[in-house]
């Protein structure tokens, strides 16, 4: 299939083709850039996750559970252990919020173990000329989820502390002072701090997941390139499929510990992120 899809354009047209988005444009400019697949799978796969869980909640028993269950019952005892042992205020949004997260983000990056031409290939018999199936390795997607996170970060610091000691904490941490004088020549310098580390935050939780995620994408693309426009006719053709095969096994069980990962990691950063907006300093 990858011979297919090369075109004349050779490797790089094959890459550049895989990496790019399903996109709709509302305006001028690539800020105006609609990347419908993105949306779609995210969207899927949201829906997907309400289904899993709700149809494992109602056929949940007391007694021996099924295997459904069982996974769902291992994956929110954990979940619940970490909120537990890392979360110290007194919010009930953070442990339902943790597993949705880890699962939707599992399952984001889940799409990347499937083979890289399977579901462009079907797209491209549909008439849609790009398609990209791994919505964590489109940076608008993780910011978009970094951002809600940061949204979470400011109602849990409000609600904990109240307007005056939420804001308060601008100009009076990380560096403490005793005394006016003290609290005024620290303001600056503290508000200064603050305010990149509100940038910062989001930002890093973001690129994380779109980084490692981006990263393997492109290495299951060059995997899959490595026989791009051969043909059955030449002998080297079966030396290069034997070093693919190879090669595509070792990734694809590398990655599956780099999505389980990744998931588990920002999952993990945004119970952080909320307990440290929850605590007095």
């Amino acid at each position: 299939m990858a011979a297919s899809e090369g075109g004349s354009g050779g490797l790089t047209e094959y890459i550049g083709h895989h990496l790019t988005h399903l996109t709709v444009n509302q305006g001028h400019g690539a800020f105006w850039a609609f990347h419908l697949d993105s949306v779609a799978f995210t969207g899927g796969l949201a829906l997907l996750f309400v289904f899993l869980f709700g149809f494992a909640a109602r056929r949940a028993t007391s007694g021996v559970p099924g295997k459904l269950q069982a996974a769902f019952e291992i994956l929110v005892e954990m979940v619940d252990g970490v909120v537990k042992d890392t979360f110290h205020g007194r919010s009930s949004l953070i442990a339902p919020l943790a597993i949705t997260i880890f699962a939707l983000v599992f399952l984001m990056n889940l799409l990347d173990l499937l083979p890289v031409d399977l579901l462009p290939w079907a797209a491209k018999s549909l008439g849609a000329e790009h398609l990209r199936v791994v919505a964590t390795a489109d940076v608008n997607t993780t910011l978009g989820m970094s951002i809600t996170v940061f949204l979470l970060i400011w109602y849990i610091g409000l609600k904990e502390k109240g307007f005056v000691g939420f804001f308060a904490e601008f100009v009076s941490a990380p560096f403490h002072a005793h005394g006016a004088v003290g609290k005024i020549l620290t303001a600056f310098p503290n508000l200064l701090l603050r305010i990149i580390h509100e940038f910062v935050q989001p930002l890093s939780l973001s690129l994380r997941l779109f980084g490692n995620m981006y990263a393997g994408e492109l290495i299951f693309v060059l995997i899959a390139g490595l026989t791009l426009e051969s043909s059955f006719a030449h002998a080297s053709t079966y030396g290069w499929g034997a070093v693919q095969l190879f090669a595509d096994v070792i990734w694809t069980l590398f990655h599956i510990l780099i999505i389980t990962l990744q998931a588990f990691i920002f999952g993990m950063l945004t119970i952080v992120y909320l307990s440290m907006a929850a605590e007095k300093h």
